[in-house]
């Protein structure tokens, strides 16, 4: 860049015109710039007390320069006041209390002064343009991009885009990928971030939303809404599911995206260096989808636990390891589909599964409702699975059963209360055992059952239980389930304390809303005054 300080006016206007024109920046912030340049040189060289600003105009190129003073009666400062008889030397009608100008003459600045101006200019334009690259791609994220690799450093690939440049990190990049410098390569555009040194524009070629984007580039029909990917799991460079629905009757989704001869998928696959991709039905039915997403494997049967979020698929033996997958991919693909954890098993474990609960409920019975084996697994056999649904369901309910009569059920029932509260009390008796306050006993939705389980998890005092957070005390755990050789691995998020009660978001915030409320009380007891039910949303939203 030529010298600005000793250029004449015209080589001014030239110099911010071809800056702003190279960087695609504002000419005013490069004319900013330049006036900020010559003001610091200008305060270096009258010194650097005096208030001296620039002005260039953008169409002459004439440059003024003025210091700004103070006008008062007695002067303390020489560099930034004028008494009133200075004053009305510079502008007439000058009075105490004014700020008037002082002009300075042009300077001629030296080989230092304009160096360090040089360095100004150069910040400003590299702070504009960095403002600028952020502007262009801050709304951009969703969408795919194509640059050049610059370099790759770290196992990081850096990505020419043109007016700036994009990282593909390492988790980011499909595995055993090889690119090189120069390289063309396309990627999804992941988030963009401000930073000190300049907006990072992260990429990702491993995303789902990257093989999402790339079918509705290559499927007509996506891009216009017919056919819509509701769904998508990826293991990157080894598999990915897609489920797709169509909104018009007379397309097929699948056959769509698979196109004459597979040219649609094929576009895909290569761009994703081979990676298989299943194309899949979606459907709003759980169970359906749950059987197109194990593709190709052969489903027998879906139970569906909602309160656990857990699906368990039954599959014939000899489909066992091709619902499972090598290394468990299929099975995690499906997992990560649907949105929920998956047991496979096969039909001679769900048997065994079920006797065993069968057993297992008809011995509770039989001890808690003090009756023989044979009514204890009729009752089993007719879906009643705990002392709760006996106690509380309608009598027409269990007086319906064959063989049952009013008197019989009414007995079942009020013997199915008793033993309800012995365990009641029995939890209670623990419960202060362990220690835990019996203030914890007052709030909503608590049980005894609950309490002893806290109680164990070392939270027996209010204060205790306010302390955590919503999802510490009901979040259920989400894993998944990989099985090789019949044998079986589960890795899961940890549970919260309370997870196995099927409490919901709403249910623990009023608990835990609850618990806080005695650290917005006054001394008197009362409520604090301006705390309501919104304050501890707020401190929930806070932890």
């Amino acid at each position: 860049m030529a010298n600005p300080i000793a250029a004449n006016k015209a080589e001014l206007l030239a110099i911010a015109n071809a800056v702003a024109s190279e960087k695609m920046i504002d000419k005013a912030i490069v004319v900013e710039a330049l006036e900020e340049a010559i003001q610091r040189a200008a305060r270096a060289r009258y010194g650097a007390e005096n208030d001296i600003r620039a002005k260039l105009d953008t169409q002459t190129g004439d440059l003024r320069l003025w210091r700004v003073v103070e006008v008062v009666e007695v002067v303390e400062d020489y560099f930034k006041q004028v008494d009133i008889k200075q004053a009305e030397k510079l502008q007439k009608d000058a009075k105490v209390g004014d700020f008037i100008v002082d002009p300075l003459p042009p300077v001629d600045l030296g080989r230092i002064d304009a160096q360090s101006a040089k360095q100004v200019i150069f910040q400003k334009v590299r702070d504009a343009e960095r403002e600028r690259q952020f502007e262009e791609f801050k709304d951009r994220a969703g969408e795919i991009i194509t640059g050049v690799v610059k370099s790759v450093e770290f196992g990081h690939v850096v990505v020419d885009l043109g007016r700036a440049e994009g990282v593909i990190r390492r988790d980011q990049q499909i595995p055993r990928e090889v690119v090189r410098p120069g390289d063309r390569v396309r990627a999804l555009i992941l988030k963009v971030v401000r930073e000190n040194r300049g907006p990072q524009i992260l990429l990702s070629r491993a995303h789902p939303d990257f093989m999402k984007k790339l079918f509705a580039q290559e499927v007509p029909e996506i891009y216009d809404g017919i056919i819509e990917i509701k769904a998508a799991a990826r293991d990157p460079g080894s598999r990915a599911k897609i489920g797709v629905i169509s909104y018009d009757s007379s397309i097929d989704p699948v056959g769509a995206c698979v196109g004459m001869k597979g040219s649609r998928v094929q576009a895909v696959v290569q761009e994703m260096q081979g990676e298989k991709i299943d194309i899949i039905p979606w459907s709003e039915d759980a169970a359906t989808f749950i059987v197109n997403a194990l593709q190709p494997a052969t489903v027998s049967r879906v139970v569906i636990d909602e309160e656990e979020g857990r699906i368990e698929v039954v599959v014939p033996d000899d489909q066992l390891s091709l619902a499972i997958g090598r290394r468990g991919q299929n099975v995690r693909l499906a997992s990560q589909l649907t949105g929920r954890a998956i047991d496979i098993m096969t039909e001679a474990e769900s048997s065994e599964k079920r006797q065993k609960e069968f057993v297992e409920r008809s011995e509770m019975f039989q001890q808690e409702l003090d009756v023989d084996e044979t009514l204890a697994q009729l009752l089993v056999a007719e879906g009643f699975s705990e002392l709760e649904e006996v106690a509380y369901v309608a009598l027409e309910e269990i007086a319906g059963i064959e063989g049952l009569d009013d008197e019989l059920a009414e007995e079942l029932q009020s013997r199915a209360v008793e033993a309800l509260e012995r365990k009641e009390e029995a939890a209670r008796t623990e419960r202060r055992e362990l220690g835990v306050e019996d203030a914890l006993a007052e709030l909503p939705h608590l049980t005894e059952a609950m309490l002893v389980t806290l109680g164990k998890a070392g939270i027996k005092t209010l204060d205790d239980l306010a302390d955590l957070a919503t999802d510490e005390l009901i979040q259920k755990g989400r894993g998944e389930q990989r099985r090789s050789d019949n044998r079986r691995a589960r890795t899961e998020e940890k549970p919260g304390i309370l997870a196995v009660y099927g409490l919901n978001e709403e249910q623990g915030n009023e608990i835990i809303m609850a618990a806080r409320a005695h650290w917005f009380e006054d001394e008197d007891g009362a409520p604090a005054p301006g705390f309501e039910e919104e304050d501890a949303v707020v401190a929930e939203d806070s932890q």
